[in-house]
Parts: structure tokens; C-alpha cells; sequence
């Protein structure tokens, strides 16, 4: 570990203080741009995923894992049937892409008489897989049809394979997360450990001074 920091605060002395900044002011632009780019878009499509990655074969063979796949959501606009929705249910962390198997209005009693609510904001769906052998009530946690409020926007167009960088990114994370849950670990049991990181940064704060 102290061999790593001594090379880092060579490399940095070697490059310089001031390149070692301006490449990180540069990284953290690309950082803020992208992320307006992405605000913009959302708001431009109405939906707060505008762009999703396929994790799973179940759209097959309309869509396969590792497909980037872009998304509107038009307010005010009914979903047809065999319309390709992504759909998120509360408590549930990864968005689901299947296609519209059937729809409905909400349905109203006054008085004993039902009404129909035909509000495209008030619209139930029931979706399925095209490549599973039955349709999507199991994954709604006790839902009979999803509600407009659980879309996240329906497919208007998509990359393939194009994804699979974002796969490959959320790997690596989840693989820094299992390593960073070590290293708290170890931290906790060898608190010199702590120590040493603390100096490491003091160290590095000096060699910025200078």
C-alpha cells in the first residue's frame, strides 16, 4: 500500500500539480456536462430514464441483453397493446422492459352504477415478456395491473449491444463495493491502517502547497 502511495505522489510530482488539477477539472466538466445532457433529455422525453440498458433475455428476440434502448413517456397519451413499456414498481431497484399484453380504463362506482375513467393518466396495464411463457402479475407485488404512475416510458428506438459497456461498469462497481466492504473491515481491525490513509492525504494536501 505505501509503495502504491509513494508511486502516486511521484507520478503527480512528475506531471505537476497544476496538469494533475486541470485533468480533474476537465473530468468533473465531462461529469456535468453529460449530466445536464441527461436532465435535458428526461425533459425533453417526460421520463426520468431516457435511455436503459436490456440486462435480461425476456424481450427476446426483439431485443437482446446489452441493448441501449431509448424512451419517451407523452403525457395525455394512451399505451396501446404490444406497445414495449419499461416499468419500475416501488421496491423493486432494477426497471423492467416488456410489452403491453393488455389494457384497461379505471373503473369508478357512484351509487351503485360503475363508470369507466377513460383518462390515458388513469390507464391499467398488464405486460409480459415475449420471451416468457406467462404474463407479469407476480412481479407486481400484489398489483392485478400496473398503474401509468409505475412507467417509466415506452421503447422509440434502441442500439444493440451498445449496453453491455454499462454492464460491464456496473460489474466492476459492484465488485469495488464487495472490496470496499473488505477494507472497512480490515480498517476497523487494524486501525494503524486508518491511520496510515489519514497521513497519505495530509501528505498529498503538502505536496499541493508546494
Amino acid at each position: 500500500m505505501f509503495s502504491d502511495l509513494s508511486n502516486f505522489v511521484k507520478t503527480v510530482r512528475k506531471l505537476g500539480v497544476r496538469h494533475v488539477l486541470l485533468q480533474m477539472l476537465n473530468f468533473a466538466s465531462v461529469l456535468a456536462s453529460g449530466l445536464m445532457m441527461w436532465k435535458g433529455l428526461g425533459l425533453v422525453t417526460n421520463t426520468e430514464s431516457p435511455i436503459v440498458v436490456v440486462l435480461s433475455g425476456s424481450m427476446e428476440p426483439a431485443f437482446y441483453r446489452g441493448d441501449l434502448l431509448f424512451l419517451v413517456n407523452p403525457p395525455n397519451t394512451r399505451y396501446q397493446t404490444g406497445d414495449i413499456t419499461v416499468y419500475k414498481i416501488p421496491g423493486q431497484d432494477i426497471p423492467i422492459v416488456h410489452r403491453v399484453l393488455e389494457t384497461r380504463d379505471v373503473v369508478k362506482t357512484v351509487d351503485g352504477v360503475v363508470e369507466l375513467i377513460p383518462n390515458p393518466n388513469n390507464q391499467l396495464l398488464l405486460t409480459k415478456g415475449d420471451n416468457n411463457p406467462g404474463d407479469d402479475i407476480e412481479l407486481y407485488r400484489g398489483l392485478s395491473h400496473l398503474e401509468r404512475k409505475h412507467i417509466v416510458g415506452k421503447v422509440r428506438g434502441f442500439l444493440p449491444y451498445v449496453g453491455y459497456v454499462t454492464i460491464a461498469m456496473e460489474s466492476a462497481r459492484s465488485e469495488f463495493r464487495e472490496r470496499a466492504k473488505k477494507l472497512t473491515i480490515l480498517q476497523n481491525d487494524f486501525p494503524q491502517l486508518k491511520y496510515a490513509v489519514l497521513g497519505g492525504l495530509g501528505l498529498l494536501a503538502l505536496i499541493q502547497r508546494e
